[in-house]
């Protein structure tokens, strides 16, 4: 058995067990790696580590970081309200708000994680207080970063323009724009219609002050503290709060009145309605120095949170004694061990061997079809600029035929390799998973995941069918 494909079963291995076992999947795949990559590819240390997400691992760290500091001195709550007065209170709306604004980040040259770092935090805060669904929001904020990702000035559309032109092949830039942002557009339609948006709709505008719990615009919550109206039909009503004091109040009433217990709003604890405290202000600018810095500057997105979420603790003690442990941790450990996995795959050569097997294929629309699925695959757990960079040039011999047309397949690929990013091991996913507050993350996480495999199993065959079989370019 060759070690391309051995390293292949491994992982396979890595997600029965982590799927029957309960385990965590990075820990797995930890182990994975330093089995195979010293039994199997002969690696060291060095070697196995070479494929650890350093990046990634801090901009996960950073980001949950400096919002689990926003949620807990009250300022998503307050951005939530103030996307509500945006949208006149419909709140069906806010999904595809969230969707337009992470296409247009990327579209004007943002990388796409980093505008996902930015938007996802507050959107799916927003979800989480008006019980829209976490999975709706999420993917919402993913295929919005996708469809805008492809335009003539931004970073994916630059690099897959610039390969298409090295590798002397026949391009559309607006084209290529077109067909990514016109299928994320669509799955973007489906998901609302599926995960509760028809009903959102139904719902009509929330009234002026309404932030969906009951506590009006007087009180609410700010990540350490919540207020809560539950059992209308039953007249049982429940509410605590707590403030950065740490004293929490509770009431419940098993009568026939509703009855909500509000926390004062304090210089951290509630929400205070639409009260900037200067722990706010000062968490807004930070937000939107992270904003100027990722897009305007090219600084990196995790350490610029986590130097500003430093100096909000710094000022701010109280507001932030508790937001280290509220970070992501176990989905920080996850993604690093996966992604360090696949990058001794790819030290192994095992992507490659795949990749050239399917483009020694004789039929060029079969070819074609096998390498959107390894473009799907692959970028669900990898680099999707770095799968279409590897793919894009193996998919030139069977393109030199003429019988496949190169805008199309160019388009089917780059679609292929980015609407999987809503896997929970692509950055991504993961920046998703993480920013999501208040939620079972081990559900969320298989949501994700088995959103993700319907994706990988569904689109690329879509594409390919839609872009390459009738031959466009």
């Amino acid at each position: 058995m060759s070690p391309e494909l051995i390293s292949i079963l491994v992982l396979v291995v890595v997600f029965v067990i982590a799927t029957t076992r309960s385990v965590n999947m990075g820990a797995l795949a930890f182990a994975a790696a330093f089995g195979v990559g010293t039994l199997v590819a002969d690696l060291d240390a060095d070697g196995i580590f070479a494929g650890f997400p350093g990046d990634l691992f801090v901009v996960l760290v950073g980001v949950t970081y400096l919002f689990a500091i926003a949620r807990a001195n009250g300022t998503t709550d307050w951005l939530v309200h103030a996307s509500v007065r945006l949208v006149r209170g419909r709140v069906a709306l806010i999904p595809w708000v969230m969707f337009a604004l992470t296409g247009a980040l990327t579209a004007i040259g943002a990388v796409s994680p980093a505008a996902v770092a930015i938007v996802a935090p507050i959107a799916l805060s927003f979800a989480t207080r008006y019980g829209i669904s976490p999975l709706l929001m999420g993917t919402m904020v993913v295929h919005g970063a996708q469809a805008g990702g492809f335009s003539p000035i931004s970073i994916y559309g630059s690099i897959v323009n610039g390969i298409v032109e090295r590798e002397k092949l026949p391009g559309s830039e607006v084209g290529l724009f077109f067909a990514s942002l016109v299928a994320n557009l669509l799955i973007a339609a489906v998901l609302f219609a599926v995960l509760g948006g028809r009903k959102l709709w139904a719902q009509g505008a929330v009234p002026d002050g309404d932030d969906a719990d009951g506590t009006g615009d007087g009180g609410g919550s700010s990540g350490s503290g919540d207020a809560k109206s539950t059992g209308e039909s039953t007249g049982e009503t429940t509410g605590t709060g707590t403030g950065t004091g740490g004293v929490t109040g509770t009431a419940s009433s098993p009568g026939p009145t509703a009855v909500a217990v509000r926390p004062e709003p304090g210089a951290g604890g509630g929400l205070g309605g639409t009260v900037l405290n200067p722990a706010r202000i000062a968490t807004l600018v930070a937000l939107v120095a992270l904003v100027v810095a990722v897009l305007g500057f090219d600084l990196d997105a995790g350490l610029t949170a986590v130097t500003l979420a430093v100096v909000l603790s710094a000022a701010w003690p109280d507001d932030s004694r508790r937001a280290v442990g509220e970070i992501a941790w176990s989905t920080v450990l996850l993604i690093c061990g996966v992604l360090t996995y696949v990058g001794v795959l790819e030290e192994m050569g095992t992507i490659t061997w795949a990749g050239e097997g399917v483009g020694g294929i004789g039929v060029p629309l079969l070819a074609a079809v096998l390498l959107c699925y390894i473009g799907a695959i692959v970028s669900a757990f990898a680099s999707s600029v770095g799968i279409m960079g590897a793919l894009i040039p193996l998919a030139v011999p069977f393109l030199a035929q003429g019988e496949i047309g190169a805008v199309g397949m160019v388009a089917a690929l780059a679609v292929s390799a980015t609407v999987v990013d809503v896997s929970p091991f692509s950055t991504n996913g993961a920046l998703v998973l993480a920013a999501a507050p208040d939620v079972d993350r081990d559900r969320f996480f298989r949501q994700l995941m088995v959103y993700g495999g319907i994706v990988v199993a569904v689109v690329p065959a879509l594409v390919w069918l839609v872009l390459v079989v009738p031959g466009f370019g």
